[in-house]
């Protein structure tokens, strides 16, 4: 038989977090379980099917009443924060994580248009976009944002370390950000040297034309790890979905919740 994609441990974290149902004074037809909505949109996340081809064995409903309920936690985030970031936050909290950091990008194959896409430098300019992920001394996951495939690197820097969210110390206030940093050499800027040092981090970025590509091994392989990792869910692995925040803000942040997830379930 096989293993549930929403086991009895992961829905007693995940399940408080979603929104509350909400009430049908003129009746209408019974809606579907939020337990058997997550488990479609996770199907849904691992096998990268179309949201059409949904089995109606799995008896999770249609694929776009799953995709309208993920579109509905996304909308229904309580304070602003949505259920998937409560997610990764619950998870990561439970890892006790090391104070460097690695910062790194990877462009993602192009949908047909969208939103947060640009002509790709490096692929004859087509339509595409790209992911920038920051992760900790194990490869757990820390943050992750999206942008198009035009906009540099060194740009997206200051916006994904702040989107780390704090991490529980064994003892201690939480740590909101990491000691250092390592980057590679699209990072290679005297601005972003200053940003780091502006938040008290110690920037360890490969200078260009100074430093081999090689030195950069020992760093690069967490995060390259990390993110082959991400690639096993295969709906984020080439972008399908038109919508940024369908995109991003939902599978990309979950898949790196259930990232932590694993690792806290295995090592702690």
């Amino acid at each position: 038989m096989a293993k549930p994609l929403v086991t009895d441990e992961l829905w007693e974290v995940i399940g408080p977090l979603l929104p509350p149902i909400p009430p049908k004074p003129k009746g209408g037809r019974p809606r579907l379980d939020d337990h058997a909505a997550l488990t479609g949109v996770l199907f849904v996340l691992k096998t990268g099917i179309p949201w059409e081809m949904l089995p109606q064995e799995m008896g999770c409903g249609s694929g776009m009443t799953c995709w309208r309920r993920l579109k509905e936690w996304r909308e229904a985030g309580g304070c602003g924060v949505d259920s998937e970031r409560r997610f990764w936050s619950a998870s990561a909290r439970r890892t006790r994580s090391t104070g460097s950091g690695r910062l790194w990008t990877r462009r993602a194959c192009p949908p047909p248009g969208g939103q947060k896409t640009g002509p790709n430098p490096t692929d004859k300019g087509k339509s595409g976009s790209k992911r920038h992920v920051v992760v900790d001394r194990n490869g757990i996951p820390l943050a992750v944002i999206h942008t198009a495939a035009n906009v540099h690197d060194s740009k997206a820097l200051e916006e994904a370390v702040d989107a780390v969210s704090p991490i529980r110390k064994p003892l201690g206030r939480p740590r909101k950000r990491p000691k250092k940093l390592h980057a590679d050499k699209g990072y290679d800027f005297p601005r972003c040297r200053k940003a780091l040092r502006k938040r008290s981090i110690t920037p360890r970025i490969a200078r260009r034309g100074v430093e081999s590509s090689e030195r950069l091994g020992g760093h690069r392989w967490v995060v390259e790890r990390t993110l082959s990792w991400l690639n096993r869910y295969r709906r984020p692995k080439v972008r399908y979905e038109r919508r940024a925040d369908i995109h991003q803000e939902a599978f990309l942040e979950l898949g790196c919740a259930l990232i932590c997830w694993r690792y806290v379930q295995r090592f702690c």
